[in-house]
């Protein structure tokens, strides 16, 4: 087992390894840039490190910065959490080249499933269900064309090497196709200095359902159900919540088990998440991520695991601490994600937290980097906290969910908890009636037009 852990990130996620860490009797090492440096993370950790300033490009994105914080503290292993560089392969292979465990999967994984047409091919061949589309990239309007006349409109043109909504576009017609591939093209080369894009059917009123796998890198794997992330706010998650309503115990075994023997087969290490699109009782694989999720908590609620521990002990080569069968769902979990951002826009809100109180009781965990009197900085993402609330079943879930919201105290900054206020009065919601366009569509009905 690893003496000493480097988490290179920031926020609730480094706090949430460093926890683990603890509990494991590991030393932890935080990075932090001069804007961290009042940081939670780096009160809690047991050595801090200054690895740039407030940029995240010359602090947290810096993979020299980095390396060499690990060989001023002797830090042997790196948990990269979520965002930043958690799934960069490059920087995998230069921890791996300095001697230095990367904590999460190989590049070659990382490389994979981090384009979007290569994971696709990939889950094909591992018998993953994938929604029809190009076979590749699409080279020209007029192969466009041809393609959304043959599945059908509506289509979805999105890039390669997309994420976070951007470089996706919809075709309702074939006089739609030029705007749409026009624009996906020009946004993809904007957004990621690269312009291919591909084509798939556009389901009309899917779910959003991800499977958490587990691998040991040695051909063993298992599956901790799924989550449902339907509620998106322009392809951003604000609501998750495990087990998913609409997923019959039947329907949860079979595409768990296909997830399973493929990341088994594929010798894949550590936490990963395959994304589906869920509608009429089939699911169609979007992506993979292959780091911890931001919503792992819910799956760790229902399970009773501590997915970052398992993390851990993965990279150090021991074997996974649980078995398939050991796995029982037990309840319902709900996630909130409380940014920091001003209604009804979801305008970032930096500043100074003059009154903080996290809610409390049983079943309700709250994940947050907060504290009376810090200054929330203007640089990073807006995500201040997650209200994890758990319960014997899904009423029970959302009673505990609106008392802890009612709890939870984050003055001198504006924050999204209204909106949470404002779902819970909603009967879709307590009935668990939605999908991927309901959140968009109720905002533009609520809070956009006042």
């Amino acid at each position: 087992m690893f003496d000493k852990i480097l988490i290179a990130n920031r926020g609730e996620i480094a706090l949430r390894v460093i926890r683990a860490c603890r509990e494991m009797g590991i030393a932890s090492v935080a990075v932090h840039s001069t804007a961290d440096a009042d940081a939670m993370h780096v009160r809690m950790a047991d050595e801090t490190i200054c690895i740039g300033p407030a940029s995240s490009t010359d602090s947290y994105l810096s993979i020299p910065a980095i390396i060499s914080a690990c060989e001023v503290t002797g830090a042997e292993a790196i948990h990269p959490g979520y965002g930043f560089l958690s799934e960069n392969a490059r920087f995998v292979q230069v921890v791996e080249d300095h001697g230095l465990t990367f904590i999460g999967p190989r590049a070659e994984h990382i490389r994979v499933m981090g384009d979007k047409i290569s994971a696709k091919e990939t889950m094909k061949k591992l018998g993953v269900p994938c929604v029809p589309g190009s076979e590749g990239g699409v080279p020209d309007l007029e192969t466009a064309m041809q393609l959304g006349a043959e599945m059908g409109y509506p289509v979805i043109v999105k890039a390669t090497a997309g994420g976070g909504g951007r470089g996706m576009k919809v075709a309702q017609s074939a006089e739609d196709m030029q705007r749409a591939f026009q624009t996906a093209r020009a946004e993809a080369k904007a957004a990621f200095g690269n312009d291919e894009v591909y084509i798939e059917k556009y389901l009309q009123k899917p779910r959003h359902i991800e499977i958490q796998v587990f691998g040991d890198g040695k051909g063993n794997a298992v599956h901790l159900g799924e989550r449902d992330c339907s509620l998106q706010r322009r392809h951003q998650k604000v609501f998750e919540e495990a087990p998913g309503p609409e997923i019959t115990p039947e329907n949860r075994a079979r595409i768990g088990k296909i997830c399973a023997d493929a990341v088994a087969e594929l010798g894949y290490a550590g936490a990963g998440t395959i994304e589906f699109l869920y509608e009429d009782g089939e699911f169609y694989f979007i992506e993979m991520n292959t780091r911890l999720q931001v919503e792992h908590p819910v799956t760790e609620a229902i399970f009773g695991v501590d997915l970052v521990r398992e993390q851990i002990r993965v990279a150090a080569g021991q074997p996974l601490s649980f078995t398939q069968d050991d796995l029982q769902i037990l309840g319902h979990a709900i996630e909130v994600r409380i940014n920091a951002e001003k209604l009804p826009n979801f305008s970032p809100s930096p500043g100074q937290i003059t009154q903080y109180h996290a809610p409390g009781g049983l079943g309700v965990r709250m994940d947050s980097a907060l504290y009376q009197g810090y200054k929330i900085p203007p640089y990073y993402d807006s995500l201040i906290g997650k209200l994890i609330v758990h319960g014997r079943d899904r009423p029970e879930a959302l009673a505990r969910l609106h008392r802890a919201l009612g709890e939870l105290i984050v003055d001198g900054v504006d924050t999204t908890v209204p909106l949470f206020h404002a779902l819970l009065a909603e009967r879709d919601i307590l009935t668990g009636d939605y999908n991927i366009h309901w959140l968009e569509k109720w905002l533009e009905r609520t809070f956009e037009q006042g």
